[in-house]
């Protein structure tokens, strides 16, 4: 995953200098059409089954999802350009945006999978 988010830089550099930020219990990925650093995933499917998807990392250094997650789609939802991770379930505060290695398009009901460990966060990226 490329690019830390405005707010996790901002989450950081607080707690970088002691001032205590309340730091993310749990981490959701969320898929969408499109994505920056400053606002996170832009386009993320509404209904027909998507829901976003807990993460758990492992790792000492560079952290990589430990289990492969699975997004369910009951009708079209777009192609799908981006993944990115959150601080909870449904809204919340975008964390980190990356683009897919390869785009999906969503024509139908389908499952987007994205493999253990193909979600890497490199502190030194």
């Amino acid at each position: 995953m490329s690019d830390l988010t405005d707010y996790a830089r901002n989450l950081l550099a607080r707690a970088v200098c002691a001032r205590a930020p309340g730091l993310p219990t749990a981490v959701y990925a969320a898929l969408g059409t499109g994505g920056t650093a400053t606002a996170g995933i832009s386009g993320e499917p509404a209904g027909h089954g998507y829901a976003r998807q807990r993460v758990t990392f492992t790792g000492t250094g560079i952290q990589r999802n430990a289990e492969a997650l699975r997004f369910v789609f009951s009708a079209a939802a777009g192609t799908l350009t981006h993944v990115g991770l959150y601080d909870a379930a449904t809204g919340g505060n975008p964390l980190l945006v990356s683009p897919l290695d390869t785009p999906v398009a969503m024509v139908g009901a389908g499952t987007v999978t994205l493999a253990a460990e193909s979600l890497v966060v490199n502190p030194r990226a």
